[in-house]
């Protein structure tokens, strides 16, 4: 598309909101800009030179809006105290600071709104591929889901495992561990891309530490908490550990949880089981998660409990 079609498209957009004239005119916005609109004065116009891009690029664009600088972007047009402002956006991850145009968001942080969204939105729907699951031998399953979309609608499907599953776990898995550690993408499958290679190692040596076998890594995909009742009863483990992808939030999408529970059973319930949630980055640090569900794991074990009935 070059620039006389978007220029006819801005036109035509302008004459359907109504504008008296409709010569709209497209700006280009240098990369280093505080802001991707920067305020004009009133019934004035302001353009921005092109810039010469890098070899290699196509063209002018705008930066990554995941980053640090637009987090903690402060969009407040002269404060009174600059570091006062400052100081209260580092201390949050909230959408503070951010200043307005008038009834509106200023351009970057609705830009960043629309990211985050976004983000979240396609962790919910994507697939972790089959050849990333191998390359980190990690045994596949699924439950009574087909697809994505599916998975959204029928949570029950999801809480129950396909036949395929149960003859596969039947087959090539280790029968009666100690613990048995399943990963499911859930809701988020950034969740488990990002923590894998800092929470797995260290959770499975951090068993092994303690004198505790652990069963075949197995992957769960469409998976729901409740399918881990079911594995546990097939593979008669002591303990199963659940770790799962949460519900993503607006620009949060890795996070991950860890559900625990001992000797779990089809008449298992909610209560029954331990939760750590909030594994990522921003939370609570992967190896650091390891950690913390090692100790819960010993403690299930000595107390022959979990859920409302383990004492910490």
């Amino acid at each position: 598309m070059d620039e006389q079609q978007i220029q006819q498209i801005v036109s035509s957009v302008l004459r359907q909101l109504g504008e008296k004239t409709a010569q709209g005119k497209v700006q280009l916005i240098p990369a280093n800009n505080n802001d991707v609109t920067p305020a004009n004065t009133a019934g004035s116009t302001r353009e921005t030179s092109r810039e010469t891009p890098p070899a290699g690029d196509s063209g002018p664009g705008l930066e990554d809006l995941g980053t640090e600088k637009f987090k903690k972007w402060i969009g407040i047009e002269h404060p009174l105290n600059q570091s006062v402002i400052e100081d209260l956006a580092r201390q949050t991850t909230a959408r503070i600071c951010v200043g307005r145009a008038g009834p509106r968001p200023r351009t970057t942080p609705m830009l960043r709104f629309l990211a985050d969204h976004a983000r979240s939105k396609d962790t919910v729907t994507t697939e972790i591929p089959s050849e990333w699951l191998q390359k980190h031998d990690l045994l596949e399953i699924q439950s009574r889901i087909s697809n994505k979309e599916q998975y959204l609608t029928r949570p029950d499907l999801g809480r129950r495992l396909s036949d395929e599953a149960i003859k596969i776990l039947t087959e090539k898995c280790k029968k009666s561990p100690t613990v048995q550690v399943v990963i499911s993408d859930g809701l988020s499958t950034d969740a488990v891309v990002h923590n894998y290679e800092e929470l797995l190692p260290p959770l499975l040596n951090g068993l092994k530490s303690a004198g505790l076998e652990t069963g075949t890594l197995v992957f769960l995909r469409y998976g729901r908490v409740k399918a881990q009742d079911e594995i546990g009863e097939l593979l008669q483990a002591e303990v199963n550990v659940l770790l799962i992808g949460e519900r993503p939030g607006l620009g949060q999408s890795d996070s991950l949880s860890c559900y625990a529970i001992y000797k779990p059973t089809s008449e298992s319930i909610e209560s029954d089981r331990t939760v750590i949630s909030n594994i990522h980055q921003g939370g609570t640090p992967p190896v650091e998660a390891a950690a913390v569900i090692v100790d819960l794991v010993k403690a299930m074990m000595a107390q022959k409990t979990s859920g409302i009935d383990l004492k910490r």
